[in-house]
């Protein structure tokens, strides 16, 4: 029997910034109805990387396949919601959780796995709907931020370090919430640097240090 083709294909993929290479020559495949992270330490080009895939980042070398389709921006919009690292949103701006999810939509041309009220329930935040960004806890701003990718129209999450930060009873509860939407039927890749005993949450795991450099089943 025939394996599963990849829902995500990266060939010999490379990305730079001016001179300076961040991405060289990396290829992986993530199948549809997996959970994979993509570990290496600060620097590794783990984020370019996801916003490369996510259409964020011009390449200068490779492929990205959805599908066996190349990625172009007009597929990465409909099929891929990129979730940023913590460190990059105000939260000290003065809006609610509810509203923060609610920012999700509006790029969205049509509606993703939830709406604004079940994202918040499916991430275990219903009740701190109408609470203030700056009263959440670290890790409760990275449920915030999953509960808005899940209102966007993806089939692929791509989540940069989603438990970076944050105590171990939150990164437990993440990655509970991450296993149940894979479970759902959600595909996720996911960056770390995190080596320890929580990779036993993914399916697989990728090790990047500017090259992909090794692999391994958990």
């Amino acid at each position: 029997m025939n394996p599963t083709p990849p829902l995500l294909e990266v060939e010999g993929l490379s990305v730079a910034y001016g001179p300076i290479e961040a991405v060289s020559d990396v290829s992986l495949s993530v199948r549809a109805g997996e959970i994979v992270t993509v570990i290496g330490p600060n620097g590794a080009g783990k984020s370019t990387l996801l916003q490369a895939i996510a259409g964020q980042l011009p390449i200068q070398a490779g492929s990205i396949t959805l599908d066996g389709q190349p990625l172009t921006p007009a597929l990465a919009r409909r099929q891929l919601a990129l979730m940023p690292q913590r460190g990059e949103i105000a939260w000290h701006f003065p809006i609610t959780v509810r509203e923060l999810v609610g920012l999700g939509r509006l790029a969205a041309r049509r509606p993703g796995c939830c709406d604004v009220d079940a994202a918040l329930q499916r991430v275990g935040l219903a009740g701190l709907a109408g609470r203030r960004l700056d009263q959440l806890s670290g890790g409760q701003q990275q449920r915030a931020l999953l509960a808005r990718t899940l209102v966007q129209p993806a089939r692929l999450l791509l989540l940069d370090e989603p438990c970076a930060a944050i105590d171990p009873p939150s990164r437990t509860e993440l990655l509970r919430v991450m296993g149940q939407l894979r479970d759902a039927g959600l595909t996720l890749l996911v960056s770390s640097h995190d080596w320890g005993r929580d990779l036993d949450a993914y399916d697989r795991v990728l090790v990047l240090d500017r090259q992909q450099i090794g692999r391994a089943h958990v």
